[in-house]
């Protein structure tokens, strides 16, 4: 399953997921000061930029180290937005963890890297699908850099708007959007597994 920097920006901002985030991000910035968090949001999306770029980078020298194949990567990526898009379609927002684990709105504590970071926007599936990106089609490394560029940018928008998003949207218009975007996530988890195998028959 080949991919152009539309179909790869697409792809990203299904697994990121940034509706998705609204909830667990609202209840993790109650703790930090109205002034500081336009900071914040930008420096996580920054660093999640950061561990996904380390990742599209790094890791086809680890793939190639641990000698694993294409096929493989196809497949297992393919399962794991697999098992997303149902958590996504099935769950709800804070289907990461628990509210109570996020740091608590008393605390005044600033969020570094986790959880909004890593795990909620940099997550396995996140590393997941930059690896096969950037594994399948190395020559397109940039146009790949350049679409996850595009949608970290629009997640950070999106968190960054969110008090605002989720007071004129509403719940349930958030919970369908996001349903909407595992629906379509699925279908791409399900086309990437089959490839997967499609090209392991092939070239056996």
């Amino acid at each position: 399953m080949s991919h152009t920097i539309t179909s790869a920006f697409i792809l990203l901002l299904l697994v990121l997921d940034p509706f998705g985030t609204l909830p667990i991000f609202i209840s993790v910035m109650r703790g930090v000061a109205p002034q500081r968090r336009v900071w914040v949001a930008l420096r996580e999306a920054c660093m999640a930029f950061g561990v996904l770029l380390a990742f599209m980078l790094g890791g086809r020298t680890f793939l190639q180290l641990m000698r694993l194949s294409e096929r493989s990567l196809e497949v297992a990526g393919g399962v794991i937005l697999l098992l997303l898009s149902i958590r996504i379609i099935f769950a709800s927002g804070r289907r990461l963890f628990d509210e109570d684990a996020a740091p608590s709105s008393e605390s005044g504590r600033e969020p570094f890297l986790f959880p909004i970071a890593v795990p909620l926007l940099a997550g396995p599936s996140a590393m997941a699908t930059v690896l096969l990106l950037a594994f399948r089609q190395p020559a397109q490394l940039v146009e790949w850099i350049a679409a996850l560029a595009a949608a970290v940018g629009v997640c950070a928008v999106v968190l960054l708007a969110s008090q605002p998003l989720h007071r004129w949207l509403g719940e349930s218009v958030v919970t369908a959007i996001e349903k909407l975007m595992g629906l379509v996530l699925c279908a791409i988890a399900v086309e990437m597994i089959l490839a997967g195998i499609k090209h392991y028959f092939s070239a056996a």
